[in-house]
Formats: structure tokens, C-alpha cells, sequence
């Protein structure tokens, strides 16, 4: 019980440290020109991740974690730290688009065009395995995997409009 109030702990308080990093790295997006495109679906993605760790929560606060799926966890996050330092100041949780400035290419970004969203949904289905949560990980990911899909299609309009190639 200890281990996974731990654990659910620290993804909260890592969620908490992102969202104030995305906000910072935001407002200074704007204030260098950027523009932000659909912010529409985005109230959608934040309710789909407080329902997603609060339901964690409730259901799994006293489960036993599983100690694999914990490691398999662990190596999501070392990925999911890779992505955020290849971004840098051009991480957000929006979709927040710098007119002309070219796509990032370092890091996992060198691999393929999403390596967030990669990372978000391994983390969405993963956690759920570590309490033994089978169906919760089935039907989050389902979902998050349909928000995704309006999501990228967004984000790369965004890309284009910028004027910056694929």
C-alpha cells in the first residue's frame, strides 16, 4: 500500500511539475509570436488525464504493485524525459506553433514526428498494468488513442500553416 500511494504520488506531483513548466513554456511561445491552434479539443485532453489519475487513485491506492510493470514504467519516464529535453522551451501541453522556426529534429524527434504523444500513450496504458488494472489500461488507452488521432491531425494543420514542411 505504501509503494503504490508512492508511486501514484509522484506521477501526481509529476503531472503538476508539467503542467507549470508547460504554462511557463507557453506564455513565453506567445510572447515570441507563437500561436496556439486547437485549443478546442485541449479541455477534453486535461479532463481525459485528471479522470485517467484520479480513477488510478481510487481504484488503486491499496493494490499491490506490480514490480515489472513498474520497471517497464520507469523506462517510459527516462523516454518521456529524453522528449521533453529535446524540445526544451518548445514543450507545451497545447499545440503552440512558432511561424517559420523549423521542427525540432534532435533526440527521439531524429526517430519519428510524435515521440510525446508515444510516450503519453505508453504511460496511459502501462500505469493501470503496475496495479493490475487490465480493462482500466484497455479503455483509457481506446480513448486516449481517439483524442490522439484529432489531436496530431491538429497539430500537424498547425505545422503546416507556419509554414513548416513534414
Amino acid at each position: 500500500m505504501i509503494l503504490s500511494v508512492t508511486i501514484l504520488a509522484l506521477v501526481s506531483l509529476q503531472r503538476l511539475g508539467e503542467l507549470a513548466l508547460a504554462r511557463r513554456n507557453t506564455r513565453r511561445l506567445i510572447a515570441r509570436g507563437a500561436v496556439e491552434t486547437g485549443a478546442a479539443h485541449y479541455p477534453v485532453i486535461v479532463g481525459l488525464h485528471a479522470v485517467w489519475l484520479g480513477g488510478l487513485w481510487w481504484l488503486a491506492w491499496d493494490r499491490p504493485p506490480n514490480l515489472l510493470w513498474l520497471g517497464v514504467y520507469l523506462v517510459i519516464e527516462v523516454a518521456r524525459v529524453w522528449t521533453l529535453a529535446s524540445l526544451g522551451e518548445r514543450w507545451t501541453t497545447r499545440i503552440i506553433s512558432l511561424p517559420q522556426e523549423p521542427l525540432v529534429r534532435r533526440g527521439p524527434y531524429r526517430f519519428f514526428p510524435h515521440p510525446n504523444y508515444a510516450v503519453v500513450c505508453a504511460e496511459i496504458a502501462v500505469l493501470p498494468l503496475v496495479f493490475h488494472l487490465w480493462l482500466y489500461a484497455a479503455v483509457f488507452t481506446v480513448l486516449n488513442a481517439s483524442i490522439l488521432w484529432i489531436r496530431v491531425r491538429a497539430e500537424e494543420r498547425a505545422i503546416r500553416a507556419v509554414g513548416v514542411d513534414l
